[in-house]
């Protein structure tokens, strides 16, 4: 798969976050606390997962795991950012709750990737650089943030696809896998 056509394909994961969110937000509601944070968190995960592992499946330590591993890896951060910020909808609290999440996303993907790709040990720092800055531009679009949703919105997923497709990429290409 050329370089172009793969990163296209993974731009389209960012309706992942919509999906999973409007599933969280209809089947939980809003996160109120650790415990609607992590099932909402995994909900949400487990599309966003699907969406990615539907674009790196075939890869080298990309299996069905992936999506799993995505899911638990939002239901911790989830629970992990209502816990530390109250479940709060400000932007301090946002990017709390993306830092974490996108940490233990990044974590548990990385455990996947590494014994397969040379340039895995940078996606967790992507991760939780990446996850912090969807929430802010979700925010600063002006999306109802104070809802509380397991994920952010469809604005934030689009820059967070444009890094994320880029770090892959650079991650994946020739020379790059083991």
């Amino acid at each position: 798969m050329s370089d172009v056509r793969f990163y296209l394909l993974w731009m389209t994961t960012f309706l992942g976050f919509p999906v999973g969110g409007t599933l969280a937000i209809l089947l939980v509601g809003s996160i109120e606390g650790v415990v609607s944070g992590a099932v909402a968190g995994v909900l949400a995960g487990s599309i966003v997962g699907a969406a990615q592992w539907l674009v790196l499946r075939g890869r080298p330590g990309v299996g069905v795991a992936w999506i799993p591993a995505t899911a638990f890896g939002l239901g911790v951060g989830d629970a992990v950012g209502a816990a530390l910020t109250g479940a709060g909808t400000g932007i301090e609290s946002l990017v709390v709750t993306g830092v974490a999440s996108g940490a233990a996303v990044g974590l548990l993907q990385w455990a996947l990737l590494r014994r397969h790709v040379r340039g895995a040990g940078l996606w967790p720092a992507v991760m939780a650089i990446s996850w912090p800055l969807g929430w802010t531009v979700t925010w600063a679009v002006g999306v109802d943030v104070e809802r509380g949703y397991a994920i952010f919105g469809a604005t934030g997923a689009l820059v967070f696809a444009a890094i994320t497709g880029a770090a892959m990429l650079l991650a994946l290409r020739d020379g790059r896998c083991r």
